[in-house]
């Protein structure tokens, strides 16, 4: 990793969110992926939208999908590369979160409920999941008192870990997770994938896109602590109003001028405009 935090272009592999995202925008090997990972026959996929950004109000946090596809059944999938070790209850709520994003981007203006689509959410991990050895997990809401009568609420989503250790999934399937740990193969579906990334990362004009991509990020991870600060302050501001702190001591505690305080708290209701 460099001093900026950009990762080298030379050291990038599958699994890093540049190279996956590229790699699996290739319709046939994402539909390859798919009919694998899921054991189904798909007749054609259509991509919704390139590295797909959700928001479902303005003030929301934004979700980037990486692969976000529907089938010619009009399941729609959403496949995304979670190298970052999250705990059980992190994952399974950044699912519950992109769930709903999804369905607010589905469901437009006046439809009605019923015509949310079927979706798919997968998650591919590279490393273990629910204190368990498995390495695939599905999701679907049930009944507790009765397991044998399911929610038809069109929702499944999915869990693949690399780091499994039963024979859960198929041959194909395990050199597919293998390769994503880094260990190569000649399976034929895992010998293509490699070929598309040796591909990519030979071409001059990727490597000076995979850098703009990369700053970009880091702007706007820069851009959230900063609004993440501006927030933590504007709390500050309310909980101290709140307390009916004169404003002139609020000010040299928060740094913020009084006009900006009273703005803070007309707009919170706290402070009423005369």
């Amino acid at each position: 990793m460099s001093d900026n935090g950009i990762k080298p272009w030379e050291e990038l592999t599958f699994k890093d969110d540049y190279i996956f995202k590229k790699v699996m925008s290739d319709k046939r090997l994402c539909k390859k992926l798919l009919e694998k990972l899921l054991r189904i026959k798909i007749r054609d996929l259509k991509f919704l939208e390139e590295e797909k950004s959700l928001k479902s109000t303005y003030i929301s946090k934004g979700v980037r999908l990486d692969i976000y596809v529907e089938d010619d059944k009009k399941t729609v999938y959403d496949v995304e590369m979670q190298v970052r070790n999250l705990s059980d209850e992190e994952i399974s709520k950044r699912t519950r979160y992109y769930q709903a994003a999804i369905d607010t981007d589905l469901l437009s203006a006046g439809a009605l409920y019923s015509e949310l689509k079927q979706t798919i959410i997968i998650f591919i991990c590279p490393f273990a999941l629910f204190n368990s050895n498995r390495h695939i997990y599905t999701f679907k809401n049930i009944c507790l008192e009765d397991n044998r009568i399911k929610m038809k609420d069109g929702a499944t989503k999915i869990f693949i870990s690399t780091k499994g250790d039963i024979d859960d999934v198929s041959p194909d399937v395990k050199a597919f997770l293998n390769y994503i740990d880094g260990i190569s193969s000649k399976d034929e579906f895992v010998s293509e994938i490699d070929s598309a990334v040796k591909y990519l990362k030979s071409k001059e004009s990727e490597r000076l896109s995979y850098m703009t991509y990369a700053m970009k990020m880091l702007e706007e991870r820069e851009e959230g602590r900063k609004e993440g600060r501006s927030e933590g302050i504007s709390e500050m501001v309310l909980a101290m109003l709140r307390e009916n702190t004169p404003l002139d001591f609020i000010a040299k505690i928060s740094n913020l001028p009084v006009t900006k305080i009273s703005e803070i708290g007309r707009l919170h209701g706290v402070i009423y405009a005369k």
